[in-house]
This record gives structure tokens, sequence and C-alpha cells, in this order.
């Protein structure tokens, strides 16, 4: 260990004989680790973005509506409520978020159509009142301005078609104001939702516009799950919260499967419905028994959904790894053949220098840590330049492509690592070439 420092001060005196053939070998390892460092970062930022994207893609929304009426129910069994309730209130969505797991986001919603006017142009709306949240939920971006301020601002947020209808095109729409129900609404932002759903409709704080209609429920809470591989679990605690809550008792006596559930078969029926995207989207346009037919036939869609997504995104992970992989070893290794030969060539124009050093007391394992801690300081030198470069490439990928980019420290650790492990193999052939010289031979060398 004393060996150590005056070793390095030795090999960095060494390489500095001969800057331009260091440089030249170094390049191999700084590539090398470069090209590693480079797909930790690009592979690590693009796996977390794309993982968050596929399990909050899709399917990952659960609704939950005031009343319960399922037409045609009693054909296969399902026992409905009376229809309309008004007993979905703000509290149900607090306990919801606040004692059910895995919720990303969630909106109370009340649900109207109206005319909206804004000078002379007039149209027939669907209105919406929704939380600051429902921006999170829906996934929304903007074309023009942003999400209002509160839950009982007077502000409003549009969709694309209605500023189009109101104001002529949707960079016209922030700042104007829109008059509904006898309330002036400032337009904060315009959504470019392309979905039909939402284009034509106007969004303003739930607080706002149920204080105008002069009621204290709510007509539905959105959920966005964290993953949408949860939305059967979130849906199925959703419901047995809130039978808990209205005073309907256990939901344990009901039936397996979505529509059966909503009825509350075996027991009182719910006074709200529960459902989620993937539920949805399969019975749209069924006939009840058919939609309880492919429901039952296809239980948890969203988990068999989100299971496949991952498994793709693993295969196509583990291949791009694998690619990217071969191509730093290769570098890596056309690096270390660069220093074994560059040491070799060190061990034979320092011949008489190992043959003095040998002379005057120096061990075989002496000369040999010599020139291993040289090769291993020329590419530990070549790694923390591949360092810098690789964080440059990686930030310079990630800008140009839009692709994102995460280097953690212990990432930076392991390329030093690799170099100096590099370094090491490719190091001991050559000092142990140097150790076996003999002194005398060695001492006679011009």
């Amino acid at each position: 260990m004393q060996q150590i420092i005056p070793n390095i001060r030795l090999a960095l005196r060494s390489l500095a004989r001969h800057p331009l053939r260091t440089f030249l070998t170094m390049l191999g390892m700084v590539i090398g680790v470069a090209a590693v460092l480079t797909m930790i970062a690009l592979g690590t930022g693009a796996r977390g973005t794309v993982a968050e994207e596929v399990s909050s893609a899709g399917t990952n929304l659960v609704y939950v509506k005031a009343g319960n009426y399922t037409r045609g129910g009693s054909s296969v069994g399902i026992a409905s409520g009376a229809g309309a309730a008004t007993t979905l209130v703000e509290t149900d969505a607090a306990a919801i978020a606040g004692e059910v797991a895995g919720i990303r986001a969630l909106s109370p919603v009340l649900t109207l159509r109206s005319f909206a006017t804004s000078g002379d142009r007039r149209a027939f709306v669907r209105v919406q009142g929704v939380a600051t949240s429902f921006e999170v939920v829906q996934g929304w971006s903007f074309v023009a301005g942003n999400m209002f301020a509160g839950d009982d601002a007077a502000e409003a947020v549009i969709g694309a078609s209605l500023a189009a209808d109101l104001f002529g095109s949707a960079t016209e729409a922030p700042g104007r104001v829109i008059r509904i129900r006898g309330l002036e609404l400032t337009v904060t932002g315009v959504t470019d939702d392309q979905s039909d759903d939402y284009a034509d409709v106007l969004f303003l704080p739930w607080q706002t516009l149920q204080a105008s209609m002069g009621i204290g429920h709510l007509d539905g809470i959105t959920i966005a799950a964290a993953k949408a591989g949860e939305t059967s679990r979130i849906a199925a605690e959703v419901r047995t919260l809130l039978r808990e809550r209205h005073g309907i008792g256990s939901s344990s006596q009901a039936q397996e499967g979505y529509l059966a559930a909503q009825g509350g078969v075996g027991g009182t029926p719910d006074d709200f419905t529960v459902e989620t995207q993937a539920a949805q989207a399969l019975t749209q346009g069924l006939y009840t028994p058919a939609a309880a037919f492919a429901l039952a036939n296809l239980p948890r869609l969203d988990e068999v959904t989100l299971e496949e997504m991952a498994e793709t995104l693993d295969r196509a992970s583990d291949t791009m790894t694998a690619l990217l992989a071969s191509i730093a070893g290769v570098s890596l290794i056309v690096g270390g053949i660069g220093i074994m030969n560059v040491m070799l060539v060190s061990v034979t124009e320092r011949t008489r220098e190992i043959g003095l050093r040998m002379a005057t007391g120096a061990r075989g394992s002496d000369v040999a840590a010599q020139f291993v801690i040289e090769a291993m300081t020329l590419s530990i030198i070549g790694g923390l330049a591949g360092l810098l470069l690789g964080l440059a490439s990686a930030w310079l990928v990630a800008w140009s492509l839009g692709w994102p980019a995460s280097v953690s420290s212990a990432s930076m650790a392991l390329a030093i690592g690799i170099a100096a492990a590099v370094g090491l193999l490719f190091g001991i052939y050559p000092a142990r070439r140097a150790s076996r010289l003999d002194p005398i031979e060695a001492l006679r060398t011009e």
C-alpha cells in the first residue's frame, strides 16, 4: 500500500513523456466508457418514461356515477336501482382519495347542457364542473393557455371546437369572457384533447357550477389510477366504500362481474354506478345481456392488457440493452488491447530501467505492481474522459431526439469501475513480463 502513491506519480510521469501515444491509447477506453454511460443514461430514462406511460395508458380511468339503472338488467338477474340519485357528495370523493390506494388523481364531476354566449355568438354546449385535478386525470395539454386556478374560480377551460365556434380560433380564446347561467367566466385555456367527448365542452370549477345550480350533490367522480392494471381493484374498493358510506351494507353478496355488481344482486341495489374505462369501452353499443356475457368472459380485462404491454416493453428494452451493451463491450475490449499493446512497448523501452530497479533491491512483485498501476492509471484517466463525453452525448441525444436521460451516481461509479477493471485485466500480462526479466540481461540492454 505504501508504494501505491509513488507508483501513481511514476505512472503519470511516464505517460506524460509520450502525450500523443497516451491520448491515442486512451481513445478506445474513452469511447467505450462513453458508450456504456450513454447506454445506461438513455436506457434508464426511456424505460422509466415508457413504463410510466404504459402503466397509465388507455384504460386507467374509473367512473363513479350517481344513480343506478341498467336497462334490461332483470333479464340477466341484475336488480337495478331506481335511476337518479342525489346521494353522491363531496365527502365521498374525499373518502375515496383518502382510503383507496393506487389513485393518481380524481375529480368531482357535475354535468348539464346550457347556452353559452360570447358577444353576438351563441352555442348550446355540454357543461362540466370539474376540479383543477381533472387536467391530471385526463392527461391534458393545451393548445393555448392553461387550467383554471381553483375549484371555485370564475374561470373556464373549453374544447378546441367550442373555441372555434365562439372566438374563431383557439389562440383567440384565453382572456375572453363567456356567459353561462348568469355567470361570467374568463377563459384560461383551450384543451388540445381531440376526443369528440371534450372538443365542444365547456369546463368550469365544480364548486362554481354547483353554487349556480343551488345543489349540494355530485353527478359523478372520475378517478385516474396510477397503474392501468389496478382499475378493477380500485373500482371494487370504491364500490365497497360507497355502499358503507351510503348505508347500503356490505357488497359481499353481490355476484362477480361488472354488470352484476352494479345491481347489488342478493342485497340492496347500489344508488351509484362504478365502471372501469375498459369495461365501458368493451360494452359500448351492446345490449345488456350481451354486455354481461362479454364481461363475464373477460374478467379483469385491464390487468391482462397491462401485463401484455409490460411484457412487450421488457422484451424491447432487453433487446436494446443487449445491442448497446455489445457495442460498448467491443469498444472496451479494443481499448483494453490498446492499453496492453502500449504497456508491452513501454516494458521494451524501459528494460534497462527495470533491470536497474531490480539490481538495487526491487522485487518482481514491485515491478509488476508498477506496471499494473500504470495501466490502471491510463485506463481510469480514459474512463474519466469517457464519463464526461458520455454525459455530454447523453444530454445531446436526449435534447435532439426528445428522449429522456437519467444518470445516477451509481451509473457513473459503474463506468469508472469498468474502466479500472479493464486496465487491471489488460495490464497483468505486460506487468508479469516485466517482473520476469533477468536483471543482468536487462542491464546489458542498450
